[in-house]
Parts: C-alpha cells; structure tokens; sequence
C-alpha cells in the first residue's frame, strides 16, 4: 500500500461534515503528533501544528488545509419515515441519486427522489432518504433531526489513480502531513500546519486561525478542477496526472505574485512537474489567509481532482506526492 493511500484509508475514512470535524481532527492529530513541536485546537475546532524555527529574523509560514467535507443533515421526518434533508456544503442532486450514506451514529441509508417529478424540474428539494424505516418511530428511533450524514462508498486506488469519497480535501490534508513528515528536524522559520473546519460552508475557519497566528505566508492547500474531460462546460489548462498546480487565482483570491515565482523556481528546481491554475468557479482558504490582520502573502497548491463534490472524486497519486514535496521545499527555503 503506497504512503498516499494509507494515510487516505485514515484520514478520508474518518466522520467529518463541516461543523462536525472532531473524527478527522483526531485522526490527523495522532498521525502529525511526531513531525511537529506543538498541537493545540482553537474554539472552532481547527487543528494548529506547529514547528519552531531556529532563526533570529525568522518568518511565520501557515500551511492550511480544510479538514471537513460536504454532507447532508437531516431536516425532517414523514409518517412512513422517509427523512427530507438539507446540503451541508455544495452539494448537486445528480450526484445523489441512490447514492448511499452513512451518519456518525453509523446508520446507513439511500438517497432517492420522487420519481413523478420530470427530470428537468428535479432540485434537492426532490430528493429524500430511505434509511429502510417502517414507520416514523422507528425512523425516529435511528435518526435525528439535526444529524448529519456523508457519503458511504468505498475507496481504491488502480494505475495510481485514486479514487473515493472526499478527496476535496481530504487528500489535501495528506499532502500537507506528507510535507511534514518529509522537513528536516530542524527549520528556520515557525511552520503552522492548519486542518481548518468550515470551509465548504463559507471558510469559516481560516480566518480565525489566521488571525491568531498573523502569518507572513499563508499557503492553502486543495483540490481544483480538471480540463481533460469530454465536452468540458469551461476551458482549463489542468489536467490530471500532469502534477500539482500553482494558484494564480479564483473567484476569491489573487495570489500574491512573488508566492508563484516562488513556487514555480522550487518546482522547476527539484524537478517536480507542476502547472499554473486559474479558477473561473469557487475558492479556497486562500482568501481568508491573505486577508487576515494586515494581510499576508497568499498562494495555494492544488490537486487536479475530477468528479469534486461526487461519492467518486479521482485524483493522480504522483500529483499528491509532487504536491508535498513543493510544500516541503517551500518551508525550508521560502
């Protein structure tokens, strides 16, 4: 089993809905406990790693890479207890249809929809899940109103190409403790590696946490879309297998130039295939890191990822693996 794919299985296997990271925060604070000086967890919930640096002058660098994932919570029960739920995160129904799930109690159940309704008309609102209740009471005796639910499907990984729920960002959070676990023992500068919680639901935990640290560089870490598929609704020069990209920028962010210059000599320098980034739809923790306080130089590392928000999303294994080899580069030499 490749490094990659372990720390996958653990990491990606563990309960995580925004707003309910506690399952993922304690899995990736057990794993980062040996490549770091300090663990603290602030009032949101975000884990804070923390290397020290040796150097007078030295810089404060936050790494951030979001911890929680998209799910579904349940919003109401009927009398044959069929339960209607809301999306926590951005979530489409096409993705959903008899897609299974599971909540933190460990009950499972089947999304479906309301099969008279016409295909063009179908929302959210037309879907519901059968957790295989007779009744109301007994719907009730196994779920909540209130509880959340995430994606059941099981991971593989073939021709080192990974595929599973939850990459965004899960496999984000690999790279960030692959590039921890691949630092020197000693560094110059003070390294933050930050899980955030929230972001799916606004970046709601970045900013704090960067407000508290006050980086001097603020690096995210994700996933980003592809280019290479069939009849791509929108043009983008990222394809999987081609290596990490380097942010330029988002709907939400432009990255601070000398952060990309950098970047891209580090990846050029240590021979790790890398691309440039641009994209049209969606943002990043990126945001919140270069706007925090003062500000802060801003970048971001991606991974070409397919099939974002789907129980099935593909990446390369080689990209997570050049991904945190820049990460590491760039804290040693920024």
């Amino acid at each position: 089993m490749s490094k990659v794919f372990e720390y996958y299985t653990q990491v990606g296997g563990a309960f995580g809905p925004s707003g309910r990271e506690d399952g993922v925060r304690e899995v990736i604070g057990a794993l980062a406990g040996d490549f770091c000086d300090d663990i603290q967890t602030d009032a949101l919930g975000n884990l804070i790693c923390r290397k020290k640096g040796t150097a007078q002058d030295k810089k404060k660098i936050l790494f951030a890479a979001h911890m929680d994932s998209i799910g579904i919570v349940a919003t109401c029960i009927d009398e044959k207890g069929f339960i209607r739920f809301s999306q926590v995160g951005g979530l489409s129904w096409s993705d959903l249809i008899n897609i299974p799930v599971r909540f933190a109690n460990g009950i499972r159940g089947v999304i479906s929809f309301e099969e008279k309704t016409p295909w063009r008309e179908m929302s959210l609102s037309h879907l519901f899940l059968d957790i295989g209740a007779k009744d109301k009471k007994e719907a009730e005796s196994m779920v909540c109103v209130g509880d959340f639910a995430v994606f059941e499907a099981t991971p593989f990984i073939q021709n080192g190409v990974l595929v599973g729920p939850y990459l965004d960002n899960r496999i984000g959070c690999v790279a960030l403790l692959l590039a921890m676990e691949q630092l020197p023992e000693t560094v110059e500068n003070d390294l933050y590696f930050v899980f955030t919680v929230q972001e799916e639901v606004g970046l709601r935990g970045a900013g704090p946490a960067a407000f508290a640290i006050q980086p001097d560089i603020g690096i995210a870490v994700d996933v980003t879309d592809t280019g290479d598929l069939p009849e791509q609704k929108y043009p983008m020069a990222c394809y999987m297998g081609k290596g990490p990209t380097i942010k330029i920028m988002d709907s939400s962010v432009i990255c601070s130039p000398e952060i990309t210059a950098k970047l891209d000599a580090l990846a050029q320098q240590l021979g790790i295939d890398s691309q440039h980034e641009i994209l049209q739809f969606g943002g990043t923790d990126t945001a919140m890191l270069q706007k925090t306080a003062l500000g802060a130089l801003a970048g971001a590392v991606s991974i070409p990822t397919r099939y974002i928000h789907s129980p099935s999303e593909m990446c390369s294994e080689r990209d997570v693996e050049g991904a945190a080899k820049l990460l590491a580069a760039f804290a040693v030499h920024a």
